[in-house]
C-alpha cells in the first residue's frame, strides 16, 4: 500500500503561530493581515490566496526560492532583509514554525530576545 505525504498549513494554524509569539499584533485590511512586533512588520497573511508572506535574510530568501520556486517566491527586497511569500500547501507546520520565528527575530526589539520562543514552543501552543 503506498501512502502519500502532502505538506500543508492551515490558514488558522498559522494565525495561532503567529499568535504565540510575544507582543504580536494583528492588522486586518481588506484583502490581508498584517503581523508586527513592536509596531514593525514580520508577516503577512493572504487568505484568498493561501500565502502568507515572512521577513528573511537576503541569503535565506534566495536560498528558499532556488530550492523550492513551487513554494517560494520572492515577495520584495529591502535594505539587507527579503521577503518570501510562502504557499501554505507546500510545507509543513515545522518549517513554518522556523521561518515564522525567524521573521519575528529579525524584527523583534532586543528586550523580546532575551528569552526567545523556540519553533516547538510555537507549535505546541497552539
Amino acid at each position: 500500500m503506498w501512502l502519500s505525504f502532502r505538506m500543508s498549513v492551515e490558514i488558522e494554524r498559522f494565525v495561532r503561530l503567529v499568535q504565540a509569539l510575544p507582543d504580536c499584533k494583528s492588522t486586518d485590511s481588506e484583502r490581508y493581515t498584517t503581523f508586527r512586533v513592536h509596531e514593525k512588520p514580520f508577516a503577512y497573511l493572504w487568505p484568498d490566496t493561501a500565502t502568507v508572506g515572512l521577513k528573511q535574510t537576503l541569503i535565506e530568501q534566495a536560498a528558499l526560492v532556488a530550492e523550492r520556486p513551487d513554494v517560494f517566491e520572492v515577495q520584495f527586497t529591502t535594505g539587507s532583509f527579503g521577503w518570501v511569500v510562502v504557499h501554505l500547501e507546500g510545507v509543513d507546520l515545522d518549517e513554518l514554525s522556523e521561518l515564522t520565528l525567524e521573521a519575528w527575530y529579525l524584527t523583534a526589539p532586543e528586550e523580546l530576545l532575551s528569552t526567545p520562543p523556540t519553533p516547538r514552543s510555537l507549535v505546541e501552543a497552539g
